[in-house]
């Protein structure tokens, strides 16, 4: 497979399908630029070989085309800031082949925003509710045969292709799987973030050294559960923290008070249980919750069992004694993944749990471990209390990061790989 670091850019025109769905407030001002930010080596990388640059993204879920709210045209100034150079901007991504005919080596060019076509998806939009479905059969097909010509379009603008966006590696769109197909195997290649976090997935989930622990947080069982059940094949210890843990109590005949609960998968959270015991797993759930009487920063809270909440109080974090347990479970592992916040960690009295497996996983990959953080409110768990720095890996991926703990083939990185 061909390598970023191998490739002479020199005279040629790279298009790009970077990942710049970065969140912007009312004034369109970035509120958070990391994705803009880790695609700067891949394209400085291009720029510094004499190439020219065609960057293209998707931002937000545009139902309209266009829709001038979700317009690159907003984050344009700050990527020109973060490269160094002007970047011209193209206003339709379907009609740049002049522009891109006009740029020189070292110049850049970035494409408005993909999902202003439905080609870019390949789903069709502005279907009645009504619509039959020999109808919707018939919209399918013929945004099927219109994305073909949208992705040959995209195509021919560019010597060679570069994916450099891992968080929609688990779609099949035109511009991250489908475009590959126009180019030879030596002119199609991964970006820098996207090699770095193929190879961080790989090797939590193919070059393990155990134990292996995951700790998946989250409210819903039902959310994670192809994940759950992967990883039942693989680790050593899996913790099970967050929302989803009042369901497992439930189950097992506990008093939840008003905690979240999934009561239609009470049966899949004993199956879970049972699945893990047969596999030899230790799969650890917290026995003691900080609760409250309310679903707010300020309200009154208490230390009590997991399987004995009063009434009118629900969990919102793990309480000490559990703390403890994830965090010397989590300290004597060799390999660690984790997904989902052990609580309300966007409350700071709530806090504390998210906390302690952090720095527990600091620890771990301070004594040799291999850590992997991934998903987006573990991200900004890690980000709160200034650990990233201190684990093996944080991935920009959320959905893509789940379906390839679930050992999905994902067709971004299967239309590179081959």
């Amino acid at each position: 497979m061909q390598t970023i670091d191998n490739f002479n850019f020199a005279g040629k025109k790279a298009f790009v399908r970077v990942d710049f769905n970065v969140p912007v407030d009312e004034n369109f001002n970035i509120t958070d630029d990391t994705r803009i930010r880790a695609a700067l080596p891949t394209l400085k990388k291009i720029l510094a070989d004499g190439g020219s640059l065609i960057i293209a993204s998707h931002m937000g879920r545009p139902k309209k085309n266009p829709d001038p709210k979700y317009s690159l045209k907003h984050i344009l100034p700050h990527v020109s800031e973060l490269l160094g150079i002007n970047v011209q901007f193209a206003e339709d991504c379907q009609k740049a082949q002049a522009q891109i005919a006009a740029l020189k080596p070292g110049e850049a060019l970035l494409l408005e925003n993909l999902r202003f076509y439905a080609e870019e998806e390949g789903k069709p939009r502005g279907l009645a509710e009504d619509a039959s479905d020999e109808e919707k059969k018939a919209a399918k097909k013929a945004i099927k045969e219109s994305q073909k010509e949208f992705t040959k379009v995209l195509a021919s603008y560019a010597d060679c292709y570069v994916n450099d966006a891992f968080g929609t590696a688990h779609r099949a769109h035109a511009s991250t799987a489908l475009i590959a197909d126009y180019f030879d195997t030596d002119h199609k290649m991964f970006g820098y973030l996207m090699d770095k976090e193929v190879k961080a997935v790989d090797k939590v989930m193919n070059d393990i050294q155990r134990p292996f622990t995951a700790i998946m947080g989250g409210s819903k069982v039902s959310t994670k559960i192809e994940i759950i059940e992967n990883l039942l094949t693989k680790v050593d210890n899996l913790i099970l923290a967050g929302g989803m843990t009042y369901t497992f109590m439930k189950a097992l005949g506990g008093q939840i008070g008003k905690s979240i609960c999934e009561d239609d998968k009470l049966d899949l959270a004993l199956d879970i249980l049972k699945k893990a015991k047969e596999k030899g797993v230790n799969l650890v759930l917290a026995t003691d919750s900080k609760v409250a009487d309310a679903f707010s920063n300020d309200a009154n809270t208490q230390i009590v069992p997991s399987n004995a909440i009063p009434d009118g109080w629900e969990g919102m974090d793990i309480g000490p004694a559990s703390e403890k347990a994830f965090a010397k479970t989590i300290e004597g592992s060799k390999t660690i993944l984790w997904n989902g916040p052990t609580g309300v960690f966007e409350f700071d009295n709530f806090t504390s749990g998210s906390r302690t497996v952090g720095e527990a996983i600091v620890k771990a990959t301070q004594d040799g471990a291999f850590s992997l953080v991934g998903g987006g409110d573990s991200v900004a768990c890690v980000n709160k209390f200034g650990l990233a720095s201190g684990v093996s890996y944080v991935s920009t991926g959320g959905g893509a990061l789940l379906e390839a703990i679930e050992g999905k083939v994902l067709p971004g990185i299967a239309a590179i790989k081959g």
